[in-house]
């Protein structure tokens, strides 16, 4: 490798570059801003009203686990093969 030859490309690579003439001034203020649309904004209270919901809906477990007690819950069969046949539905859509 012959060191003198990679200082002759060295300049003519400094040659083509443009000089950077545009200097920001000393007292500009530069801040990062941000603008989140009014779409995203809605989407962010969607999913904080989510998130503060429960999970588990209270008064209907407790009216329902009444009913098996009481022997006064009941199913029909045809709409139990409904649900099923909705949910395989959508699993396989």
């Amino acid at each position: 490798m012959r060191i003198e030859s990679y200082s002759n490309i060295q300049q003519l690579y400094n040659l083509s570059k443009p000089a950077n003439t545009a200097k920001p001034a000393a007292n500009a203020d530069f801040r990062d801003k941000l603008n989140i649309s009014s779409a995203g904004k809605d989407l962010t209270i969607a999913k904080q009203a989510v998130s503060e919901a429960p999970d588990v809906r209270a008064d209907r477990v407790s009216e329902l686990k009444s009913a098996i007690d009481n022997g006064t819950y009941d199913v029909s069969g045809q709409d139990f093969a409904d649900k099923i046949m909705e949910k395989l539905s959508q699993a396989f859509a």
